[in-house]
């Protein structure tokens, strides 16, 4: 499985943005699927994700501002992204954790940079 990643930029807080991470290879083999973020001198954290049946998670952080919805047809997930804060801005990466024979294998796509002014 490959994922391909975009759509940052440039927001100013309060703005919105959305994310895509295409997925192509074997999605079938895809038990998850989100979005970590990486902001500088910061660790990388989930920012949500959805599973193969639907369930979504969401840092505490982003909940009510950011969705993750998914179109299965394209095998594209998003991050819908409202509310946006400077906070927020971070390199921004799409994941997603795979099963595979010997158990679950993990797939990163390349960042997408996202800035956010204040």
């Amino acid at each position: 499985v490959q994922l391909q990643a975009s759509g940052g930029g440039l927001v100013q807080a309060g703005g919105s943005l959305r994310l895509s991470c295409a997925a192509s290879g074997k999605t079938s083999s895809i038990n998850a699927i989100g979005w970590y973020r990486q902001a500088p001198g910061k660790q990388r954290e989930l920012v949500a994700d959805v599973s193969s049946g639907g369930s979504t998670n969401y840092v505490d952080s982003v909940k009510g501002r950011f969705t993750i919805p998914r179109d299965n047809a394209k095998n594209t997930v998003y991050l819908q992204m409202n509310s946006l804060k400077p906070e927020d801005a971070a390199v921004y990466y799409c994941n997603a954790m795979l099963v595979v024979t010997s158990g679950y294998l993990e797939v990163w796509g390349q960042g997408t940079l996202v800035t956010v002014s204040s």
